[in-house]
């Protein structure tokens, strides 16, 4: 609610944006790629399914969902395609995931 007391109502093209992105994200292989992006040094994809200890096909797998969505870059440099995180919506929610991740670590 607003300061007033109302509802404030959202766009539902708006609403629907955010939900793909929201699922896109949701899955707990996507969302540790995510996070290892956010924090790496734009990764490759060995550097992530080395990481992640899942078979190289199944993390190129959710890389293209994530780059589908928009949510993913990758660039080529060299004989390698690195990875950084382009949408600005996914950066604050990893921020203030990866933030909650250093509180509750010992």
């Amino acid at each position: 609610m607003d300061e007033k007391g109302k509802l404030l109502c959202f766009k539902e093209e708006l609403v629907e944006q955010y939900a793909r992105k929201l699922k896109a994200c949701g899955h707990p292989v996507r969302l540790k790629l995510l996070c290892l992006i956010a924090t790496g040094e734009e990764p490759c994809v060995s550097d992530l399914w080395t990481c992640l200890e899942q078979p190289q096909p199944v993390v190129s797998q959710h890389l293209a969902v994530l780059k589908e969505h928009g949510i993913v870059r990758a660039d080529v440099k060299g004989n390698k395609r690195t990875y950084s995180l382009v949408d600005p919506f996914v950066k604050e929610l990893l921020s203030l995931i990866l933030s909650r991740e250093r509180e509750t670590s010992p």
